[in-house]
């Protein structure tokens, strides 16, 4: 079952993060994401960082996921 929570452990399985938030109503997901890893990359290749985290998950259980991206340094949004 997918749960915010267990896209939140898959996320911090797969990849370095300072700060992971997930929320959704089960079909559609959004998630912040902070971490170094995104330092010097563009949005593309960010995203492409946090699927590789959730592998298979992307394709067989999360149908929809909304993503903020962020270096440390971009933390917190500052309004």
């Amino acid at each position: 079952m997918v749960t915010p929570e267990s896209i939140k452990q898959s996320i911090l399985a797969g990849l370095d993060c300072n700060h992971v938030e997930v929320a959704g109503d089960g079909h559609h997901w959004e998630a912040v994401i902070v971490s170094e890893a995104f330092r010097g990359k563009n949005k593309v290749q960010q995203h492409q960082l946090v699927y590789k985290a959730l592998g298979d998950r992307m394709r067989e259980e999360i149908h929809a996921l909304s993503m903020k991206t962020l270096t440390p340094d971009q933390w917190p949004v500052k309004p």
